[in-house]
C-alpha cells in the first residue's frame, strides 16, 4: 500500500486512476506525483524516459487519440495541473479481453487524480476549462517514427465528449477510422 496514492482499478484491464494525497498544513501542501517504487504496484515498470508538460488555452479543445508503436509503446502517467480535463484512453491491445473499450475519468488540480496508461492503449484529452496545463511521464522516449493514433470521433468508439469539439490539431484530424479489418496493437 503506497502512502502518497490511492490506487483504483478501471473496467478495462491495466488502466489504473491514482488518487493523489496531498500532506499539508496551514502553508499549503505537497504531493508526490511521481514514485517509481510506489507506481510499481499500480503497473509502472521501467524507467522513467520522458517528461512533457501541455497547455491549451481554450475550453473544448480536443487532443489525441495517440499512441506509439511497438516497439516504442510506452507507459504513460497522466496529471492535470491546472484546470480540468476529461481523459479518455481506448485499449489497443488485440490480446485483450477490454480491446476497443474506452474510459474516461474527469482529472484537475482540485481532485488530485492520475491515470495510469498502460502500454497498447490509445490517449487523448478534451479540456472542460480554458487554460489547462497537463503533465505527462514516459516510460519511453519520443519516436517519430512510431507515432500513431486514432479519431476522437471514430464511430466504432463512440465516444460521447463532454462538449462541442472546437479545435483539433491538423495532425489529430488526419488519423483513420478503425477499420473493419483493424487488428490493434500487439505488444
Amino acid at each position: 500500500m503506497s502512502e502518497r496514492f490511492q490506487i483504483y482499478p478501471t473496467p478495462l484491464v491495466g488502466l489504473k486512476v491514482l488518487e493523489r494525497l496531498p500532506r499539508g498544513d496551514d502553508r499549503g501542501y505537497l504531493e508526490r506525483l511521481f514514485c517509481d517504487e510506489e507506481l510499481a504496484q499500480a503497473g509502472w515498470s521501467g524507467q522513467l524516459r520522458q517528461m512533457n508538460h501541455t497547455y491549451t488555452q481554450k475550453r473544448g479543445t480536443a487532443r489525441g487519440l495517440h499512441f506509439q508503436l511497438p516497439p516504442h509503446s510506452e507507459i504513460k502517467l497522466v496529471s492535470c495541473m491546472q484546470g480540468e480535463v476529461w481523459d479518455v484512453v481506448v485499449d489497443l491491445r488485440r490480446e485483450s479481453p477490454t480491446f476497443l473499450k474506452w474510459h474516461a475519468e474527469v482529472l484537475s488540480a482540485d481532485n488530485h487524480r492520475s491515470l495510469l496508461i498502460p502500454q497498447g492503449f490509445a490517449h487523448g484529452f478534451q479540456t472542460l476549462t480554458d487554460d489547462v496545463h497537463m503533465l505527462y511521464c514516459h516510460s519511453e522516449a519520443y519516436a517519430q517514427h512510431a507515432e500513431a493514433g486514432i479519431s476522437v470521433n471514430d464511430p466504432v468508439l463512440q465516444i460521447p465528449w463532454r462538449l462541442p469539439i472546437i479545435e483539433l490539431s491538423q495532425r489529430d484530424q488526419s488519423y483513420p477510422l478503425i477499420s473493419k479489418d483493424f487488428e490493434g496493437v500487439s505488444l
